[in-house]
């Protein structure tokens, strides 16, 4: 199976640390090659169902891995003995609650340099925490890989240049997002593009990355309304330690309703 799997541009997770304190045993044993398909099969429906945050039917899980819906019905039932999450019925649709690993089977070429692309533009971002910690997640893969996964990494051709064009800020993004983590209000002094300078609450519930700036999404009690403000207009920011008093999921519906933005599947 890694045989094929190197010629094929991926890599068996049979070459992984296994972890037998979070994977059923079922799994850590090796499989007999007429049960590697299952198998697979049974990863990839936690992958699908992992990308799906509302239930989603049999159909369309059916039609997502190509397979019946009968051996969608199978699969979920296999995954529920396994010790998997899942919540849901034949007919209503399944949905998996978080807490359950199980790793992916194989990395293609592609996901590799998705991998890699993405924490490379997240170390153009300005934002030291970040930078560190995408440089940490690619190493801890690499550290858990097989060589030919770790000579694949390093030669990816795709890369994200320095934005010449960024705006120069005077606030920390860290501090930023700790307060959306913790759903925690922010006491900001802001310039808006008219000059005007103003002292503001807000309660901020995303952070969006744009070509050469950054600008957080919140509700600012001042307008009683949600806002959009750019980072390199901030002169001065400071934590509140306050809870905002809704919930931040309510909040990004509501500012998504607000803002016609569609939810993503």
């Amino acid at each position: 199976m890694a045989g094929r799997c190197r010629r094929n541009g991926c890599w068996s997770s049979s070459e992984f640390a296994w972890r037998s304190d979070v994977i059923p045993r079922s799994l850590t044993v090796l499989p007999k090659a007429t049960d590697m398909d299952r198998i697979q099969r049974l990863l990839t429906l936690m992958d699908a169902l992992r990308r799906h945050r509302r239930p989603v039917t049999a159909a369309t899980l059916a039609e997502e891995l190509s397979v019946s819906v009968r051996t969608i019905y199978r699969d979920i039932q296999a995954l529920i003995g396994f010790g998997a999450p899942i919540d849901g019925e034949a007919g209503l649709g399944y949905l998996l609650r978080g807490g359950f690993f199980l790793p992916p089977l194989m990395f293609d070429e592609t996901e590799v340099e998705a991998l890699v692309l993405g924490a490379r533009w997240v170390e153009q971002q300005k934002d030291p925490a970040l930078a560190k910690a995408a440089q940490n997640a690619l190493a801890k893969i690499a550290a858990a890989a097989p060589q030919d996964l770790r000579d694949a990494m390093a030669n990816v051709g795709l890369f994200a240049p320095p934005d010449w064009l960024r705006s120069e800020r005077k606030v920390d993004l860290t501090t930023i997002r700790e307060a959306i983590r913790r759903e925690q209000t922010l006491g900001i002094a802001y310039v808006d593009v008219a000059g005007k300078a103003s002292e503001r609450t807000i309660w901020p519930i995303a952070l969006a990355f744009y070509e050469g700036r950054e600008t957080i999404a919140a509700w600012c009690e001042l307008r009683e309304a949600f806002r959009h403000f750019r980072t390199d207009r901030i002169e001065r920011l400071s934590p509140t330690g306050e809870r905002y008093p809704q919930r931040r999921t309510a909040l990004v519906k509501a500012w998504r309703d607000a803002m016609e933005i569609p939810e993503r599947e």
